[in-house]
């Protein structure tokens, strides 16, 4: 008799000849392509990973998940899998229609077939689904800054599923690993959920779940969408392919999953349960703070560490999958090896590094001790994260028009020629607007869309380890957090906010714009029609009124210096 776990799960794909036909019918159809985020949804919605879902949510199955984590039919599902799209796209489209969804390089991955399409209250569903509706949380972000404002609903038919050029024979659906799992005899299986490279605690925690819950061990890493400033997930796969063979090759398996992450603590924990449970697994390590996005903007936790864990423990039976509580390994030195913090007698000497700690000793070229992580390990961290003189970084002036950044930022380029070592590029506003965005205007949609494609840029230089200095208005908060998060994947984001009062820049004017502003001939000119957020915790902040800009210049020079990012000796 099959095991259930061991039984193949639907899929959304449709048979080859009907994929073939809708390929050329798509030819005929308004097409969407897909963001990042959608890409990793659509690939687990067509494979199972997301059963019982059959496509995206309508109105009522959103309602419903965001209300009280259940589909319309009753059914546990505690995340909305929504289809967010522009609002110019959302007019052309009305329930009935088919769309097809392409990914990056227009390749047609599927149809939807639209039954509904509304406009959410996004507060409402942060609240709900986050529990705070606080742009600190990367997902309240995305949903209020980047995600479209209108949703569509409908059943999805599956042509093919996205291609992966990267470890390919690691990426397993959830068929796949069921066929295997049947394949090797496997009956009970514990996941490993992670975001992060495996060191000497994990997997002694891993090792210790996995004989607790009697049950062969499956490393199941997240390769989509995690957490802003995350290690990239090629470096973290080479980590664990490193450290693979630290493990009994007959009872565990590595494979790799591409889901996008919502950082939404407790209802994720769930949700990556039912994942699991669709993937074959029927244990599941939940650990302290799972799945948390850090702190609030008022330096609290979003989460009670145990939110996660409690929630879970709720809803196990329906899930399907029995959790295995994670348990805080630390490193005792008396006894030379990794025990569960509670177990850990009075008095005894406990060794730890924090993540920041690691961060710091990377960034440094400081030592990491072989009782923290295993040396493979260590050698793949270091290849993406050499010292930060060595690491490329963005300089990123904001300020009024006038207020000096510019001239600033010119200065700042030349001192750091002068010093040599790697390539600087300035990435000035006027320079930009004539050469990458010259068909752009100054709503606030076309300034975003300017500012992006200014990130995008330094973020391109930074990765490649060169400095790029970028010296935009950038008027608008949210905007230049995207930045942020684009360029610190590859390297330092410094924020210099040039803060010059508006009088001043009026005073200035040498290009006569507040006056023209002042009349009406200029709509939407920051600080006079329209606002400018004013950084609220900036790398460095320079007032230049009263001080020259070699002055200015020197300021971020000394604040590199000290960040680590360059060397004036």
């Amino acid at each position: 008799m099959t095991q259930p776990n061991h039984a193949p799960i639907p899929e959304l794909y449709v048979s080859e000849a009907a994929a073939d036909a809708l390929k050329h019918e798509a030819g005929k159809l308004p097409s969407w392509d897909l963001t990042a985020r959608q890409l990793c949804d659509l690939e687990l919605l067509m494979n199972g990973g997301f059963l019982p879902l059959k496509g995206f949510l309508t109105q009522a199955d959103y309602d419903s998940v965001v209300q009280n984590m259940r589909l319309a039919s009753g059914a546990l599902w505690p995340m909305p899998i929504t289809l967010d799209v522009s609002q110019g796209f959302a007019d052309r489209i009305q329930p009935g229609d088919d769309v097809a969804l392409r990914d990056a390089e227009g390749v047609v991955l599927a149809i939807l077939s639209v039954t509904d399409k509304w406009t959410p209250d996004k507060a409402h569903e942060a609240q709900m689904v986050f529990g705070a509706d606080d742009p600190a949380h990367p997902a309240v972000h995305y949903l209020k800054n980047i995600a479209g404002p209108v949703y569509l609903g409908g059943r999805v038919k599956g042509l093919q599923p996205p291609t992966h050029y990267d470890f390919r024979a690691r990426r397993d659906t959830p068929n796949q690993l069921r066929a295997q799992f049947r394949k090797l005899g496997w009956r009970r299986i514990v996941a490993f959920q992670t975001r992060n490279p495996l060191h000497r605690a994990h997997q002694e925690l891993t090792f210790r779940a996995a004989r607790e819950a009697q049950a062969n061990l499956l490393i199941h890493p997240v390769v989509g969408m995690t957490k802003p400033g995350d290690v990239d997930h090629f470096t973290r796969v080479r980590c664990y392919e490193a450290v693979l063979d630290k493990y009994p090759q007959a009872t565990t398996h590595l494979s790799l999953m591409n889901l996008a992450m919502r950082m939404a603590g407790p209802r994720e924990a769930v949700w990556h349960g039912i994942i699991r449970r669709n993937h074959g697994l029927t244990h599941m390590i939940i650990g302290r703070d799972h799945a948390g996005p850090g702190k609030t903007n008022t330096g609290q936790d979003f989460y009670d560490p145990y939110a996660a864990q409690e929630l879970f423990r709720q809803h196990q039976d329906e899930i399907g999958v029995e959790m295995v509580d994670f348990k805080q390994m630390v490193y005792v030195q008396d006894r030379a090896q990794y025990e569960p913090k509670d177990e850990v007698e009075p008095g005894a000497t406990v060794l730890d590094i924090s993540g920041t700690e690691l961060r710091r000793r990377l960034r440094e070229g400081l030592d990491i001790p072989e009782w923290f992580s295993f040396p493979e390990v260590v050698a793949q961290l270091r290849r993406t994260s050499p010292p930060r003189d060595r690491q490329g970084f963005t300089v990123f002036f904001t300020g009024f028009s006038g207020s000096g950044k510019s001239t600033i930022a010119n200065a700042l380029m030349v001192k750091l020629m002068e010093l040599g070592g790697r390539p600087v590029s300035l990435l000035d506003g006027d320079v930009v607007r004539k050469h990458l965005s010259s068909e752009l205007g100054f709503s606030k949609q076309d300034r975003d869309i300017n500012i992006r494609r200014i990130g995008y840029v330094a973020s391109e230089i930074t990765k490649n380890g060169g400095i790029a200095i970028c010296a935009p208005i950038a008027p608008y908060a949210a905007t230049r957090r995207d930045v942020r998060e684009m360029v610190e994947a590859g390297g330092a984001f410094v924020e210099i906010h040039v803060a010059t009062s508006l009088e001043e820049c009026e005073r200035r004017d040498r290009k006569g714009l507040y006056k023209l502003a002042r009349d009406g001939k200029i709509s939407e000119f920051t600080g006079i029609s329209d606002p400018y957020e004013v950084p609220e915790n900036p790398e460095l902040r320079i007032q230049t009124e009263g001080y020259d800009v070699d002055h200015a210049a020197q300021q971020v020079l000394l604040k590199l210096e000290q960040m680590g990012l360059i060397g004036l000796g």
